[in-house]
Parts: C-alpha cells; sequence; structure tokens
C-alpha cells in the first residue's frame, strides 16, 4: 500500500467549529436534543414510546448491590438536567425484569458519546455532571468480571454469548467503547474507559483463534471499528488483534451460526462438504443480510442489512489502514464501488427496501419505499472517512459531503424535537396512512422510536462533525468540507494555526488564513465534484499539485496567509443511470451539496403532475422554513391538467393539455417542518416543444 498517503484524525480539541451553518446545527444538538434526548432515555418525554434504558441500568445496579453490598447503606442517585428534577422509581420497586430492545444499552451508549463531541465546543458544567452521574450509573452495572450488557445481567448470565446472531451483546460492548474513548478524549475522565476496557478484556478471553475459545463473531457489527479505536487510544494490541479476529472469522466455514443455531436444520458440518459446494450459492443468501455469506476478502457486492454492512465496511477500512493489508483495502474499494455506482440515492441515503432495513439488487432504488435509514448513511459517512485516511481522493469526500447535507440532517427536525428513521425521496401522506407497504415511510418525524438507534446517532455524528471536515498527516492538513474553524496543527514539532471561514452551503466563497511560518506545512484542499471551475487567490510563491481531486499547495509561508477560494454554486439537474427505472425522463436538482426536492405546501398538491422545463433559466432566491434562513431554487415548469371529477379512468391517449408554473424548490433536509404534505425528490422533465407540438 505504498501509494497511499496515510493519515489520522485531527484531535478535536485542536478544532474549534466557528462555522455559521455547522455551528447553529452543533448548538442545536446540544440545547436540544441532548437534553431532550436524556428525558427520552429517562422515559420522560410526553407521547413517546418509552425506551427503558436507564431503568435497566438502574435495575442491573440494583441486583449488583443486592449480590454485593448486603445489608449496607445504598443511595440512588437523583438526575437533575437544567432545572428539571426528577427521583427515578424508588430501587425497592424496580422489579428485576428488562425492558425495551436487547440492543437498548446502546442508547446511552451513544448519547455519551455526543455529548462527549458537544463539550469539546462549548463547555458545559451542569451536561458534564449529568454525564459524570450517567456514568456511574453504567459502571456500578458492571459485573465483577467486566460484563456488562444489562439484558443478560438482569436475564441471566448463563446465556452470554450464546446468541451472537440476534442479541447484539458486542453492537453494546462497540458503541459502549465508542462512547467511553470519547468522553475521555473530550474531558480526560477514564472511569467509563476503563469499564469498556474490562469489557473488551473479557471479551478477548473469551473469543479468538487460540483452541478452546469461541470462533463466533457479532450479529451486528460495530465491535471491529470500536476495538481499533480502543487500540489507537491505549496502545494495547490485544484489542487490534480480537477486531482482526473478528473480521477474518466472519464468512467462513462452517457458518458459526449454522452452529450457534442448530435448530435451523441448516447445520453443515465437515462431513457435509461435498453438499456444501453443491449448495454454495442458495446456502450464502441465509447470512447476506449480516454480511456473514462469504468470508470478508471474497465480498464484491454490499448486501444485507445497510446499517451493519457499512459498520463492517468501516472496521476492514481501519485495520487495512493500520495493517497495511492490501487484500482487505481492495475488498474495502470494491464493497465502496458497489454501494456508490449502484445502490447509493442522489441524497446519499443507502438501504432500498425496508425488508430487512438492506441493500436491493444493483440500480433498484425506488423514491416513495424507499428505506434510507437515517443510521446507514451515518455508516456511509464512517466508511468514508476511513477510506480517505487510507487514500486522500476526493470521490470519498464527495460522497461523504452529500450524506452530511441532505439524508443525514434530513433526519432531524429543525426544532431538533423529532426524527426520520427513514428518509425516503417521495411522499404522498395519504398512501402512508392506507398502503401496507409504505407503512414504514413517515409523513411527519416523530418524537422518538422504540428503537431509538437514529436519534443518538445523528446527534452523536453531528456533534462530531469537524472530525470528518478534516484529517491530518505529519505535515498535512486535508480539508474535507469546507467548514468555518480554527485549528492547531503540530508540524515538525512546531504550531501552525489555520483558520477557515466558509458560506457554505449556501455560497462557495471560502477563506483560509494560515500562520505557519518557520514550517513546512501543506495544505490539501478538496475540490468539489459539483463544481466544474473553481478559482483561488493568494498562491504567489507557492507550488500547487492536483491529485484525485485535492489541489495541494506548499510554500514558504509567512507572518500570516491569505486564500481566498470561489467555488461556484449554479443550479444543476441531475440524471439517473437509466438502469434505475423510477428515474427515467426525470432529474434531481441540486446547488452546491444541497439536493432540492418540491413540497405541496409550495407547489400545490399532485407534484406527480409538475415536469421541469430543462431549457429554462432557472432562479436562486433567499427564503427561509421555520425561522431557518436557506436558499431555495425557483424553476420554470409546468402544470399537467388533471381529469375532470368522475371523468373515465382510461381514455384514449392524447397530448395533456399543461400550463405554465414556477417550481419552488426547496433544500432535502427541510422538507415536512411546516405540515404534512406530499414531497418528491425527481421530477418528470417536460417534452420539448418541438417535440410536444
Amino acid at each position: 500500500m505504498d501509494s497511499k498517503i496515510f493519515n489520522k484524525e485531527l484531535p478535536m480539541r485542536s478544532v474549534r467549529v466557528t462555522d455559521a451553518f455547522w455551528k447553529g446545527e452543533m448548538e442545536l444538538v446540544r440545547t436540544e436534543v441532548i437534553p431532550y434526548q436524556w428525558e427520552a432515555l429517562n422515559d420522560r418525554v410526553e407521547d413517546a414510546p418509552p425506551s427503558y434504558c436507564m431503568r435497566n441500568f438502574r435495575v442491573a445496579q440494583k441486583m449488583n448491590r443486592e449480590k454485593r453490598e448486603q445489608g449496607e447503606a445504598y443511595e440512588e442517585p437523583r438526575y437533575i438536567f437544567r432545572g428539571f428534577e426528577a427521583k427515578p422509581e424508588d430501587p425497592q420497586h424496580l422489579k428485576n425484569e428488562f425492558y425495551g430492545f436487547v440492543f437498548q444499552d446502546s442508547d446511552f451508549s451513544k448519547w455519551i458519546e455526543a455529548a462527549a463531541y458537544s463539550l469539546t465546543q462549548h463547555a458545559d458544567a451542569e451536561l458534564e455532571r449529568v454525564a459524570d452521574e450517567a456514568i456511574e450509573l453504567v459502571c456500578a452495572a458492571q459485573q465483577e468480571d467486566g460484563y456488562l450488557d444489562t439484558y443478560y445481567i438482569i436475564n441471566g448470565r448463563d446465556k452470554t454469548f450464546s446468541n451472537l446472531r440476534d442479541h447484539h451483546e458486542l453492537y453494546c460492548f462497540g458503541h459502549l467503547t465508542e462512547g467511553a474513548v470519547a468522553y475521555y478524549q473530550a474531558t480526560g475522565k477514564d472511569r467509563l474507559l476503563k469499564a469498556a476496557c474490562r469489557f473488551a478484556d473479557y471479551i478477548a478471553d473469551y473469543f479468538g483463534p487460540v483452541e478452546g475459545k469461541c470462533k463466533g463473531y457479532p450479529g451486528h457489527e460495530i465491535a471491529e471499528m470500536a476495538l481499533v479505536r480502543l487500540y489507537e487510544a491505549t496502545g494495547e494490541e490485544r484489542y487490534l488483534n480480537l477486531s482482526s479476529f473478528f473480521i477474518d472469522q466472519r464468512g467462513t466455514r462452517p457458518y458459526y451460526f449454522d452452529l450457534e443455531h442448530p435448530e435451523n436444520g441448516q447445520n453443515r458440518s465437515e462431513n457435509d462438504q461435498k453438499s456444501e459446494q453443491k449448495d454454495e450459492q442458495t446456502d450464502e443468501l441465509r447470512y447476506q443480510h449480516l454480511q456473514a455469506h462469504l468470508p470478508v476478502r471474497r465480498q464484491e457486492e454490499a448486501v444485507g442489512h445497510a446499517v451493519r454492512a457499512v459498520y463492517l465496511y468501516s472496521g476492514m477500512a481501519d485495520l487495512a489502514r493500520l495493517k497495511q493489508d492490501e487484500s482487505l483495502y481492495a475488498a474495502c474499494e470494491r464493497l465502496w464501488n458497489s454501494i456508490v455506482n449502484e445502490k447509493m440515492y442522489v441524497t446519499g441515503g443507502i438501504g432500498a427496501t425496508h425488508i430487512g432495513e438492506a441493500f436491493s439488487f444493483p440500480y433498484d432504488l425506488p423514491n416513495d419505499t424507499a428505506y434510507s435509514e437515517t443510521c446507514a448513511s451515518i455508516g456511509l459517512i464512517f466508511f468514508a472517512r476511513r477510506m480517505l485516511q487510507i487514500r486522500p481522493d476526493a470521490r470519498y469526500a464527495n460522497v461523504m459531503e452529500r450524506a452530511f447535507y441532505n439524508c443525514v440532517l434530513a433526519g432531524m427536525a429543525l426544532d431538533g424535537k423529532s426524527f426520520f428513521y427513514v428518509n425516503p425521496l417521495e411522499v404522498v401522506p395519504e398512501a402512508c396512512h392506507k398502503d401496507e407497504r409504505k407503512f414504514h415511510v413517515k409523513a411527519v418525524r416523530q418524537k422518538w422510536f422504540g428503537c431509538a438507534c437514529c436519534p443518538p446517532n445523528l446527534a452523536r455524528l453531528v456533534s462530531s462533525a469537524a472530525s470528518y471536515a478534516y484529517t491530518e498527516s505529519e505535515d498535512t492538513l486535508f480539508v474535507h468540507l469546507y467548514m468555518g474553524s480554527e485549528i492547531a496543527k503540530s508540524v515538525n514539532g512546531r504550531t501552525a494555526e489555520i483558520s477557515i471561514a466558509s458560506d457554505f452551503p449556501w455560497d462557495g466563497t471560502v477563506q483560509i488564513r494560515v500562520r505557519a511560518k518557520g514550517t513546512a506545512l501543506c495544505l490539501a484542499l478538496r475540490l468539489p465534484d459539483w463544481c466544474e471551475k473553481y478559482r483561488i487567490e493568494g498562491l504567489e510563491n507557492a507550488g500547487t499539485e492536483e491529485k484525485d481531486g485535492y489541489l495541494y499547495i506548499r510554500k514558504d509561508w509567512n507572518e500570516e496567509d491569505l486564500l481566498r477560494l470561489s467555488f461556484p454554486m449554479l443550479p444543476r439537474l441531475i440524471g439517473a443511470n437509466p438502469k434505475v427505472r423510477e428515474d427515467v425522463g426525470k432529474a434531481a436538482v441540486t446547488r452546491g451539496p444541497i439536493v432540492y426536492c418540491l413540497e405541496e405546501v409550495d407547489n400545490g398538491a399532485n407534484l406527480h403532475l409538475l415536469s421541469l422545463d430543462a431549457e429554462a433559466e432557472p432562479a436562486v432566491a433567499d427564503g427561509e422554513i421555520c425561522g431557518v434562513s436557506a436558499k431555495m431554487v425557483v424553476w420554470p415548469g409546468f402544470r399537467q391538467s388533471q381529469t375532470e371529477e368522475g371523468g373515465a379512468l382510461y381514455h384514449t391517449w392524447h397530448r395533456e393539455k399543461k400550463e405554465p408554473v414556477e417550481l419552488k424548490f426547496i433544500p432535502y433536509y427541510m422538507w415536512a417542518n411546516r405540515s404534512e404534505n406530499e414531497m418528491q425528490v425527481w421530477v418528470r422533465i417536460a417534452e420539448s416543444e418541438s417535440f410536444s407540438g
């Protein structure tokens, strides 16, 4: 892998985000989403499904106390948040029963991770105090041997790791580890980190290639990349080796999940090798959902549960970089290409079908039944950043930018108080309510979910956005996303200060001030794929090179240098590959990194009757939705006349009458904030006058 340029995350504390857009999103998460989610995790949000998350930890804590502190005085902690005070149920009345999904613990872990990232950007003593108390509660639930999963602590340890396929213990461990490392890096406090290490040690003693150890691997991936992160935080090799084991073991035969579930009647023992070869293709279909159908180095198509897939691929990319594993990197490249060239929505969403929350076959990207889970786009961003760390190629960052500004942000309302799990590209509310095939599609965001993976996942991503905007090698700062920030970068023992001011995503103007005199700093600036021509000023006496979609700038820096960049943002029409049947004869409107859509509230009902005049000149207008400013696109088009009420269902074909209208497009991520109404991204292109007569 000599041709790769390995780079790493910038420490979050070395970046202060000043960006008007992203600082606003981060503040929304800090002031609204994190407090709201804490209330949800404690079952205190009216009219929202209960989480049971913190209740389960309290039950596990109580059970530990009963076992280890017989007869000793015990004081249940009180939870206070921003003036709201409430005591949880008296521990005497907490039944020793587990409630919620088997992965309910992970909601706390994602919440604490979001809180950690938020603390790096805004000191908040009250948030930190509540987080510390929550960590004490979680750590008090940990078993003496290091095990920490409330489902089995409450229901009985005799079944620990007995159902890796379905019961998410390793998934919960992965999120706990991600949260623990983030909180340690943000605050220097290692209470939760030590708990994660103890749990990791327990897992490493249980799993591995050594004879006598379990040869299983996670049903729902994330432990793979979490273990890498724990290794990078602690330097402990056994965590890296455990991640390698899980990845190398996955998809090998006999299938571990067959051994774990012989009741399926599909167990393949060593005596079945001949029949395995005969039925290999059929046999593989059983575990595509879990990406365990083939060893990972042989996988070529992104299949199965979309979130699980991109979490796995992210862990694979981490290991490919750290171990310079060429075959693993090649597999990552194939799987990346499978996603972005055949299975990704124009919004950066992935996972086309609600059946299994999964990828469909290539080019099957329905708009009105799209699943496009918020968590899946978040995982795609994880994967993109890790591929960028191996090789800075703008094609990864372009996808990362698209997912960030569109599918991910669409997952959260503009006020931060409701959320989408599913992100369709076309919605007719009546169909959502009456058509069983579309019941998974919601026309308005929900306060919370029983399976609430998306809201806290979104909060942790937005709070850590700076770690995706920039990475670094020894002498180079890579700018992947133009996010206003103040950055301190060490170069050969000296500190370079870089200040970025950006008007993204509404205007392509960027200014970069560099104070790096006496350093050998190199700047690598991404050249967005949506901009055909860019301008840059301030390159006097600089050496430049364009490579893989980045402009590399080296020079003898002065006390202060100023670079001015301009990436013109013009409205564009995007067409889909003709193999995407749903989008033939249609186009999507984009401007800069933003994908736009039509809403009924702006354009009237029956959006399917609208068509866009591709030859007309669009206009860009200032506007706002629910008090949030944005650039809107107005594009001339037509509305087809409707059949009169009571007219025939079918008739002799004739060219339908149409009248000129102005189509008003809003940013996709802002839809469904004003009312329940129709929405669509892909719009029909009007026939030319020469053809329509």
